[in-house]
């Protein structure tokens, strides 16, 4: 039974080509920068996609095996953020080198679930839970991390246009979880969709033109999987 198909959408055709079909459940694709493979996780672990041969190809994470979804190469290609429950029960942002070897821990408090990077590469974006409150949050490896926006709710998705002048995310600020935007620095936050459905995970286009995102049906809670929802 296929129970995952890794597939790419092309805008100027608008036809979705699948490049792999697995009994596994996979998820997350990451483009890498190289254009030579797709970076998905699958039962805990991350797998290079190449396009040339389609096919789940291990990258060692080392003793890092409780991966949750969440990684993306640095726009330069020589780093891998990822989130891993290994060592503590929720979940925390590591950083290894892109081809392999011994990742480090970046964020001292738990949950931390990393989304992207800054266009720059010098800094990482990640949604956390600080004092009961959820939070849209970014540091530098290494750093100290520092809160963009919170409030009341989920907040989730951080996403960078590829500008740098504003970081998409979701939430449920006002109700509906709704995509919204801000300024790196925190000011100027903004709704950005108005409808009643359930919007999830911006991400802006390199182009910086458009915004592909996650709709469910209005009603729905959280983003579960097997049920109808919409790349819009």
């Amino acid at each position: 039974m296929i129970r995952s198909e890794l597939a790419i959408f092309d805008l100027a055709t608008g036809r979705a080509e699948t490049i792999l079909a697995t009994d596994r459940l996979v998820e997350a694709p990451n483009w890498l920068p190289d254009d030579s493979a797709l970076l998905v996780n699958a039962d805990g672990g991350l797998f290079r996609v190449p396009f040339a041969n389609p096919a789940l190809q291990p990258l060692g994470t080392g003793r890092h095996r409780a991966l949750n979804n969440d990684h993306g190469p640095s726009p330069d290609g020589r780093w891998l953020a990822f989130c891993d429950k290994t060592d503590v029960p929720e979940s925390c942002i590591y950083l290894m080198p892109a081809g392999g070897g011994p990742a480090r821990r970046l964020t001292a408090a738990t949950p931390s679930w990393f989304h992207g990077w800054m266009p720059d590469g010098q800094s990482l974006l990640y949604t956390a839970l600080r004092g009961g409150a959820f939070g849209i949050y970014t540091m530098t490896p290494g750093g100290a991390e520092r809160c963009i926006v919170t409030g009341p709710g989920h907040h989730d998705g951080p996403d960078a246009t590829p500008d740098g002048q504003w970081v998409w995310f979701n939430a449920d600020r006002t109700g509906s979880m709704a995509l919204w935007r801000v300024r790196p620095d925190g000011s100027a936050c903004q709704a950005m969709t108005t409808d009643d459905r359930v919007n999830w995970f911006p991400h802006p286009s390199p182009c910086g033109r458009h915004v592909l995102y996650l709709s469910y049906d209005s009603g729905t809670l959280g983003h579960p999987r097997d049920l109808p929802v919409e790349l819009r």
